[in-house]
């Protein structure tokens, strides 16, 4: 038999797809990436059970969460990248990962081909596409859900149930889910009506405002050369920290949001996200960035993080650009050492203090008090000089 190695979630799309590739005439061997979507309670023993049961001769689990949030989730950090101002881009950083790996087992494998559950119409079949391309051309890709005959979700319900697969997804609860570290990314169902407002059972780990404390919540995060590493003045791993700061900014509703975004291949689509640490450490960043940062670089680094985030969602995190792109973003990080603190209360992430020894900011000079040390007679030849160009 053909052997392929699939990414598989434990989804109902790719439960029905190990099913479907046996009936191809292939040996199906899954991959599965752990990037801390056990944390929310997603048993993965559960799932490598779901993926023998449904037709797998054999199952791959790798413990990816250092290399996800080290080497993934610090460069865009360090970057702002932000897609179209809301998406934090948790699934879009973990799809590299995946086809890294997808290409290494396939190498182990001595497997021909590789196969992933992404629709049509969605942007993981790029990002997996490419990556793989990039890593090794030579492998074949099946995406099944391009090829086969479901039209809906309710027909690959059906199926899983001829066939006796297990799958965790109901036509009460019919969302697509998929959570990392990072965030939570949510879509299909009622999110496809625009008139309709997302339900609070559509939301995994945020609180809505009946569910957040009645006061706010301080807290302090000590950045070293642009990457967290202090979480109220306690070192922490970084994906510690992450966990940390996902359970207590979800409890304040921090980290949600409603986006109708431009998809790759050319549609819209409405998606909601949840990523609380994401949040809070892109704000506390940028907060560090402002003090830190030069006025012209920090101002460059706007337009850096712009394109730096539509390469990840693009799907071209292995691409030259992309690595121009970190040599620049690192040199901008080698001073951005310090603290923030934050306040978390009903949703909202506002920073209070702030504090570094690389700070730019000179109360001297900005003081409207008695101990102002700028020179006010200089403004006058500064403006005619600044306006010169423009006098006619």
């Amino acid at each position: 038999m053909k052997k392929v190695v699939l990414a598989y979630s434990g989804g109902l799309d790719t439960s029905c797809i190990v099913r479907w590739l046996k009936e191809q005439g292939y040996e199906v061997v899954c991959f599965i990436a752990d990037l801390g979507q056990g944390l929310g309670g997603e048993d993965l023993e559960e799932i490598e059970a779901r993926a023998l049961a449904a037709g797998a001769s054999k199952v791959y689990i790798k413990d990816l969460q250092d290399e996800f949030v080290n080497d993934f989730v610090t460069p865009s950090l360090k970057a702002n990248a932000i897609y179209e101002g809301k998406y934090l881009l948790a699934t879009a950083l973990g799809r590299p990962l995946i086809a890294k790996y997808l290409v290494e087992i396939a190498h182990k494998e001595k497997a021909k081909a590789v196969a992933h559950g992404c629709t049509g119409k969605g942007n993981d079949q790029v990002r997996f596409e490419v990556s793989i391309g990039i890593l090794d051309p030579k492998l074949e890709i099946i995406a099944p859900v391009r090829e086969w005959e479901f039209k809906s979700r309710e027909e690959e319900m059906e199926y899983a149930r001829i066939y006796n697969i297990p799958i965790d997804v109901s036509k009460k609860k019919p969302y697509s889910i998929d959570r990392n570290l990072w965030g939570v990314s949510i879509e299909a169902g009622v999110l496809e009506d625009l008139a309709q407002e997302p339900p609070e059972n559509a939301y995994i780990i945020t609180k809505g405002p009946t569910g957040q404390y009645t006061y706010p919540k301080y807290i302090e995060i000590y950045f070293e050369k642009g990457v967290p590493k202090k979480l109220d003045g306690r070192v922490y791993k970084l994906k510690t920290l992450i966990n940390h700061l996902n359970e207590i900014g979800g409890v304040h509703g921090v980290g949600r949001a409603d986006l109708v975004e431009n998809r790759l291949v050319g549609i819209k689509s409405r998606e909601i996200y949840e990523a609380p640490a994401a949040t809070i450490l892109h704000i506390a960043h940028k907060e560090l960035e402002s003090l830190v940062l030069d006025r012209e670089t920090a101002h460059f680094k706007e337009i850096i993080a712009l394109k730096y985030a539509e390469l990840v969602y693009y799907g071209l995190w292995f691409s030259p650009l992309k690595e121009a792109l970190d040599s620049f973003v690192n040199s901008t990080q080698k001073r951005l050492s310090g603290t923030i603190k934050l306040k978390l209360f009903k949703g909202n992430c506002v920073p209070v203090t702030r504090k570094s020894s690389h700070s730019l900011y000179k109360k001297e000079l900005s003081t409207y008090g008695k101990d102002d040390k700028f020179d006010q007679k200089l403004a006058e030849g500064f403006i005619k000089l600044w306006g010169l160009p423009y006098k006619r």
